[in-house]
């Protein structure tokens, strides 16, 4: 085990994680100089957006002070005849968007070092203080690297000095340039020679190990995903004990108390390649075979059946935050939507889905996502991957309501909000917020901040950039946030949240009208002294995105029985009179009865179509 170095690569979004991973696998020989660029995004969007959406972990080999690849293959994880300059190097490419924090926090749970990456034009930003604090939580050795320092606009310098701020001493932070690889055989010295091996864990002996003493199979699952022909690949790193393919056969999940038959045992070079066995403090992938990706937990102990164990402490399972009502553009792909749903589902644990239904918009499916951007992945895939277009509505947040009888509910739609007169009490939730921006736009981003409603909680000098914290609603934050934090700090502002739980709110139910028919996809829970002036922009907004028709649309928003907003999209009017000529008035007005009991009926009996561009729009409200 002393030859073995977990570690994660962990940075704001857009500072070139993925890209130093491509260096670190060409000079440890993984992968050919000059191969495929973003190796570890397997995702088309992820390329194209260059984002890292999902974790990925490879397995390199590395000899010490030198550039070479090992000569001697170290074979079926047996280290005990490998040289004592040759080392095993496990690392996780990690997100860097605040959506997937939850990804980091994962892998982090799996290393004992980590890799901070910051760009040397941008400098600290607000994901580079918090991957770091998750960073320290989980004990592990931090290795602050500056990036693109071969770059004209780069200030190693001054970001040396942002680094030194946080409480790194400047002999130890690296300079290295991604895209022409300078400093990479530096920073691979640094893994091996900073970075702590794995330490086998011995329950109630504070992390000791007995010689000679056989420990029980204990792995810790941090990733799963799906393969239609092998089920479930659940990636582990096997902590104590041995995974071998003569107890493939007799695995036992400890949390869900299920039995396993795996297919195969792996590790991922950047591909997955099956060997032999799994060793200690090793890092690698178990076929399940098993065909739901919800019964293999992410942060379940993997062990032997009949083994008494105590379980890894493991990472707790990623609550979605994020609620939009998903429908099909056309009925007829109703299925289509609930295949490819499911298909999504199995690769991703974090979504959830379950069935929805609206008067104006047909069936559909409620679905839960992380954040926003989750959001817009999920659905930009279900277009692209499977050919299905949908129309979303508006992102909500789950609310907690107290009702006169006792119960607490958890609401994620406005549909399922009881009456009012059944609720004591509202409870919203909110996030503790971290805003990391140069100076000059703090006031700016203040007034801002007033007008989501949130509470001003800290402010600290960090170098020459300004940490804001706040307390905000989690809705108001999903609602344009990003985009007029954009706007304010001219794009130099960052973000970074996390869950701070729930508080009292005094809020309404606002329903949507199109036509004296409540359109259920478009009502919305708001804070009650917001929730007119929210009514009147959206109404105005779907007066301008709602096509005329040959009958009067109204657009009516309602709070119980009270009309608080009112828009008409006005009808058509085909002009019956032009083929008259002359003769008594009664003719006329015979055809404009005729023409007006057309239009009575036509807005009895006629249906309103809400085109995507409409809740679209409202999304920037």
């Amino acid at each position: 085990m002393d030859n073995i170095r977990n570690f994660s690569i962990i940075a704001h979004i857009d500072h070139g994680k993925t890209t130093l991973t491509d260096r670190l696998l060409e000079a440890t020989g993984t992968v050919e100089k000059g191969g495929e660029e973003r190796l570890m995004d397997s995702n088309p969007i992820e390329r194209e957006r260059g984002i890292t959406i999902k974790l990925a972990p490879v397995r390199m080999l590395y000899q010490k002070n030198t550039n070479k690849t090992p000569q001697l293959k170290i074979k079926n994880n047996d280290l005990k005849n490998a040289d004592s300059e040759q080392y095993v190097l496990n690392l996780i490419d990690t997100p860097g968007h605040v959506d997937f924090a939850y990804e980091v926090s994962r892998a982090l749970h799996a290393c004992e070092g980590a890799v901070l990456v910051v760009d040397a034009t941008k400098g600290v930003q607000a994901q580079t203080i918090a991957n770091l604090d998750h960073a320290r939580a989980e004990g592990l050795v931090v290795i602050p690297v500056i990036n693109k320092v071969d770059l004209p606009a780069a200030e190693p310098e001054r970001v040396a000095k942002e680094l030194v701020a946080l409480g790194f001493v400047k002999e130890e932070i690296l300079s290295v340039s991604a895209k022409t690889g300078l400093g990479v055989p530096e920073l691979l010295e640094a893994i091996v020679t900073r970075i702590p091996a794995p330490t086998p864990i011995t329950p109630g002996a504070k992390g000791a190990h007995t010689p000679g003493v056989s420990e029980p199979l204990r792995a810790f699952i941090f990733n799963s995903t799906f393969d239609p022909h092998q089920g479930v690949i659940a990636f582990v790193k096997v902590v104590s004990g041995t995974l071998t393919r003569r107890n493939l056969h007799n695995l036992f999940l400890w949390e869900t108390k299920e039995k396993l038959s795996a297919l195969d045992l792996g590790v991922f070079t950047p591909k997955m390649t099956s060997i032999d066995s799994l060793g200690e403090g090793m890092v690698g992938y178990v076929a399940t075979g098993a065909k739901d990706i919800h019964d293999v937990t992410v942060g379940d102990t993997v062990t032997t059946v009949g083994e008494t164990i105590t379980p890894i402490p493991g990472y707790a399972r990623p609550q979605p935050m994020v609620f939009m009502d998903v429908y099909p553009v056309d009925a007829d792909n109703y299925r289509d939507l609930a295949d490819a749903l499911g298909k999504l589902a199995l690769n991703d644990a974090a979504l959830t889905v379950r069935p929805a239904a609206s008067p104006a918009l047909g069936h559909g499916f409620r679905v839960g996502f992380l954040g926003i951007l989750h959001a817009e992945i999920v659905v930009e895939r279900l277009s692209r991957e499977f050919g299905v277009e949908v129309v979303n509505t508006s992102p909500s947040v789950p609310y907690h309501v107290t009702t006169r009888d006792g119960n607490l509910l958890e609401i994620s739609s406005p549909a399922d909000l009881p009456s009012p007169e059944t609720i004591t009490e509202i409870e919203e939730p909110v996030v503790a917020l971290t805003i990391f921006t140069p100076e000059k736009f703090v006031g700016g981003i203040m007034d801002l901040t007033v007008k989501k409603r949130a509470t001003f909680v800290d402010m600290q000098y960090v170098a020459d950039r300004v940490k804001l914290s706040y307390l905000m609603p989690l809705i108001e934050m999903i609602t344009n946030f990003y985009d007029s934090l954009k706007s304010v700090s001219s794009g130099y502002a960052s973000v970074q949240y996390d869950h701070a739980g729930y508080e009292p709110v005094d809020a309404v139910k606002v329903d949507i009208l199109l036509n004296n028919t409540p359109a259920d996809a478009l009502s919305f829970i708001s804070p009650r002294e917001f929730a007119e002036s929210r009514a009147r922009a959206i109404a105005l907004k779907l007066k301008e995105t709602i096509p005329r028709m040959q009958f009067e649309i109204p657009i009516q928003a309602v709070i119980g029985g009270k009309i608080i907003a009112r828009e008409t999209v006005k009808a058509f009017r085909k002009d019956v009179e032009a083929k008259l000529h002359g003769g008594d008035m009664s003719r006329n007005r015979k055809l404009l009865e005729k023409q007006k009991k057309g239009k009575k009926r036509m807005k009895q009996f006629g249906t309103v179509a809400v085109p995507q561009e409409a809740f679209t729009a409202i999304l920037k409200i």
